[in-house]
Protein backbone atom coordinates (compact mmCIF):
# COMPACT_ATOMS: atom_id res chain seq x y z
CA UNK A 1 0.00 0.00 0.00
CA UNK A 2 1.59 3.12 -0.73
CA UNK A 3 2.32 5.79 2.13
CA UNK A 4 0.23 8.77 2.35
CA UNK A 5 0.32 11.90 4.03
CA UNK A 6 -1.71 12.54 7.14
CA UNK A 7 -2.29 16.44 8.41
CA UNK A 8 -3.21 17.15 12.17
CA UNK A 9 -3.54 20.64 13.85
CA UNK A 10 -2.63 21.06 17.60
CA UNK A 11 -2.54 24.14 19.46
CA UNK A 12 -0.40 25.65 22.85
CA UNK A 13 2.47 28.03 23.63
CA UNK A 14 5.52 28.76 22.11
CA UNK A 15 8.06 30.56 24.59
CA UNK A 16 11.26 31.28 23.83
CA UNK A 17 13.33 34.88 25.15
CA UNK A 18 10.82 35.22 27.79
CA UNK A 19 7.88 35.52 25.88
CA UNK A 20 5.09 33.43 25.32
CA UNK A 21 2.72 33.41 21.98
CA UNK A 22 -0.18 31.06 21.47
CA UNK A 23 0.49 28.85 18.17
CA UNK A 24 -1.52 26.29 16.07
CA UNK A 25 1.00 23.69 14.71
CA UNK A 26 1.16 21.37 11.60
CA UNK A 27 1.69 17.90 12.63
CA UNK A 28 2.55 15.59 10.07
CA UNK A 29 2.48 11.66 9.67
CA UNK A 30 4.04 9.97 6.77
CA UNK A 31 2.86 6.02 6.33
CA UNK A 32 0.58 3.70 5.17
CA UNK A 33 -1.85 1.51 7.16
CA UNK A 34 0.69 -0.41 9.48
CA UNK A 35 3.54 2.28 9.86
CA UNK A 36 4.34 5.68 9.91
CA UNK A 37 6.41 8.87 11.13
CA UNK A 38 5.48 11.65 12.73
CA UNK A 39 6.70 15.09 11.90
CA UNK A 40 6.87 17.59 14.55
CA UNK A 41 4.89 15.92 17.70
CA UNK A 42 3.27 19.51 19.09
CA UNK A 43 1.17 20.16 21.77
CA UNK A 44 -1.04 16.78 22.09
CA UNK A 45 0.54 13.38 22.15
CA UNK A 46 -2.92 11.53 22.80
CA UNK A 47 -3.71 13.11 19.88
CA UNK A 48 -1.31 12.20 17.32
CA UNK A 49 -1.36 8.62 18.66
CA UNK A 50 -4.71 8.62 18.14
CA UNK A 51 -4.24 9.89 14.38
CA UNK A 52 -2.08 6.71 14.50
CA UNK A 53 -4.80 4.91 14.99
CA UNK A 54 -2.64 1.53 15.96
CA UNK A 55 0.23 1.97 13.19
CA UNK A 56 3.57 1.07 14.36
CA UNK A 57 5.68 4.48 15.12
CA UNK A 58 8.71 4.05 13.46
CA UNK A 59 10.09 7.53 14.31
CA UNK A 60 9.09 11.06 15.80
CA UNK A 61 11.35 13.30 13.46
CA UNK A 62 11.74 17.17 14.98
CA UNK A 63 12.38 19.69 12.12
CA UNK A 64 13.94 21.94 15.36
CA UNK A 65 13.64 21.90 18.67
CA UNK A 66 11.66 24.98 19.89
CA UNK A 67 9.08 23.85 21.94
CA UNK A 68 5.97 24.26 20.00
CA UNK A 69 7.28 21.39 17.84
CA UNK A 70 8.83 19.03 20.69
CA UNK A 71 6.32 19.29 23.55
CA UNK A 72 4.66 16.48 23.04
CA UNK A 73 7.37 14.24 21.60
CA UNK A 74 8.68 12.39 25.03
CA UNK A 75 4.90 11.68 25.85
CA UNK A 76 4.60 10.06 22.31
CA UNK A 77 7.90 8.15 22.38
CA UNK A 78 6.53 7.07 25.66
CA UNK A 79 3.21 5.92 24.36
CA UNK A 80 4.64 4.29 21.36
CA UNK A 81 8.27 3.31 21.20
CA UNK A 82 9.17 5.20 18.72
CA UNK A 83 12.83 7.18 18.97
CA UNK A 84 13.01 11.07 18.54
CA UNK A 85 15.20 12.23 16.04
CA UNK A 86 16.74 15.28 16.23
CA UNK A 87 19.65 17.53 14.39
CA UNK A 88 22.24 17.75 17.31
CA UNK A 89 23.00 21.33 16.73
CA UNK A 90 19.95 21.90 18.54
CA UNK A 91 20.54 20.38 21.37
CA UNK A 92 20.71 23.61 23.68
CA UNK A 93 17.13 24.44 22.60
CA UNK A 94 15.77 21.11 23.56
CA UNK A 95 17.27 21.11 26.47
CA UNK A 96 15.27 24.17 27.89
CA UNK A 97 12.65 22.61 26.90
CA UNK A 98 13.43 19.02 28.08
CA UNK A 99 16.48 19.44 29.83
CA UNK A 100 15.99 15.58 31.54
CA UNK A 101 15.07 13.70 28.57
CA UNK A 102 17.69 13.57 25.46
CA UNK A 103 16.51 12.63 21.66
CA UNK A 104 17.14 8.84 21.07
CA UNK A 105 18.83 9.69 17.78
CA UNK A 106 20.63 12.21 15.49
CA UNK A 107 19.80 13.73 11.89
CA UNK A 108 22.43 14.69 9.39
CA UNK A 109 22.56 16.23 6.08
CA UNK A 110 21.71 13.78 3.57
CA UNK A 111 20.24 11.37 5.92
CA UNK A 112 17.36 9.14 4.45
CA UNK A 113 14.81 7.82 6.25
CA UNK A 114 12.37 5.03 4.97
CA UNK A 115 8.83 4.53 6.32
CA UNK A 116 6.23 2.23 4.01
CA UNK A 117 8.09 2.41 0.98
CA UNK A 118 8.40 6.29 0.49
CA UNK A 119 12.03 7.91 1.30
CA UNK A 120 13.00 11.31 3.53
CA UNK A 121 16.15 12.91 2.45
CA UNK A 122 17.30 15.00 5.54
CA UNK A 123 17.88 18.41 4.26
CA UNK A 124 20.03 20.70 7.22
CA UNK A 125 18.63 24.29 6.58
CA UNK A 126 19.83 26.31 9.99
CA UNK A 127 19.01 29.88 10.22
CA UNK A 128 15.48 29.69 12.27
CA UNK A 129 18.01 27.54 14.30
CA UNK A 130 20.76 26.09 14.02
CA UNK A 131 19.64 22.33 14.07
CA UNK A 132 16.94 22.94 11.78
CA UNK A 133 16.49 20.58 8.91
CA UNK A 134 13.45 20.00 6.07
CA UNK A 135 12.39 16.27 5.02
CA UNK A 136 12.78 15.94 1.12
CA UNK A 137 10.22 13.67 -0.30
CA UNK A 138 10.77 13.09 -3.88
CA UNK A 139 8.39 10.31 -4.35
CA UNK A 140 5.18 13.11 -3.29
CA UNK A 141 6.40 15.63 -4.99
CA UNK A 142 6.44 17.41 -1.29
CA UNK A 143 8.97 18.83 1.31
CA UNK A 144 8.27 19.46 5.13
CA UNK A 145 9.97 22.49 6.32
CA UNK A 146 9.26 23.00 9.38
CA UNK A 147 9.89 27.01 9.97
CA UNK A 148 12.11 27.30 7.76
CA UNK A 149 9.77 27.94 4.73
CA UNK A 150 6.28 29.85 4.90
CA UNK A 151 3.81 30.84 2.66
CA UNK A 152 5.37 34.07 2.03
CA UNK A 153 8.66 34.08 3.24
CA UNK A 154 11.28 32.64 5.70
CA UNK A 155 10.61 31.45 9.15
CA UNK A 156 11.61 34.21 11.76
CA UNK A 157 14.79 35.09 12.70
CA UNK A 158 14.12 37.75 15.31
CA UNK A 159 15.21 35.59 18.54
CA UNK A 160 17.85 33.82 19.89
CA UNK A 161 20.02 31.22 18.01
CA UNK A 162 18.54 32.59 14.79
CA UNK A 163 20.15 34.27 11.89
CA UNK A 164 18.35 35.92 8.71
CA UNK A 165 21.48 35.49 6.19
CA UNK A 166 21.65 31.68 7.39
CA UNK A 167 18.16 31.08 6.58
CA UNK A 168 18.15 32.72 2.81
CA UNK A 169 21.01 30.77 2.34
CA UNK A 170 19.37 27.44 3.29
CA UNK A 171 16.26 28.70 1.69
CA UNK A 172 18.25 29.56 -1.62
CA UNK A 173 20.74 26.63 -1.48
CA UNK A 174 18.80 23.80 -0.48
CA UNK A 175 15.13 24.45 -0.81
CA UNK A 176 14.68 26.71 -4.19
CA UNK A 177 16.88 24.01 -5.90
CA UNK A 178 14.01 21.63 -5.77
CA UNK A 179 11.31 20.94 -8.53
CA UNK A 180 9.02 24.11 -8.83
CA UNK A 181 6.11 22.06 -8.54
CA UNK A 182 7.55 20.46 -4.56
CA UNK A 183 4.82 21.26 -2.07
CA UNK A 184 6.27 22.72 0.66
CA UNK A 185 4.47 21.80 4.30
CA UNK A 186 4.92 24.07 6.58
CA UNK A 187 5.35 23.79 10.37
CA UNK A 188 2.11 26.52 10.81
CA UNK A 189 -0.12 27.65 8.61
CA UNK A 190 -1.15 26.70 5.01
CA UNK A 191 1.09 25.13 2.41
CA UNK A 192 2.79 26.85 -0.88
CA UNK A 193 5.07 25.34 -3.55
CA UNK A 194 9.14 25.72 -4.19
CA UNK A 195 7.75 27.41 -7.90
CA UNK A 196 5.28 29.90 -5.39
CA UNK A 197 7.71 30.97 -3.25
CA UNK A 198 10.93 30.69 -5.29
CA UNK A 199 10.50 34.87 -6.78
CA UNK A 200 10.65 36.45 -3.85
CA UNK A 201 13.88 35.70 -3.10
CA UNK A 202 15.39 39.08 -3.71
CA UNK A 203 12.45 40.85 -2.08
CA UNK A 204 12.78 38.90 1.38
CA UNK A 205 16.70 39.88 1.35
CA UNK A 206 15.80 43.41 1.09
CA UNK A 207 13.56 43.27 3.38
CA UNK A 208 16.30 41.62 5.43
CA UNK A 209 13.55 39.68 8.11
Amino acid sequence: MAARIDHLVTSGTFALDGGEWDVDNNVWIVGDDTEAIVIDAAHDATAIEDALNGRTLRAIVCTHAHNDHIDAAPALADATGAPILLHPDDLPLWKQTHPDRLPDGELTDGQELEVAGTTLEVLHTPGHAPGAVCLYAPGHATVFTGDTLFQGGPGATGRSFSHFPTIVASIRDRLLALPPETTVRTGHGDSTTIGAEAPHLDEWIARGH
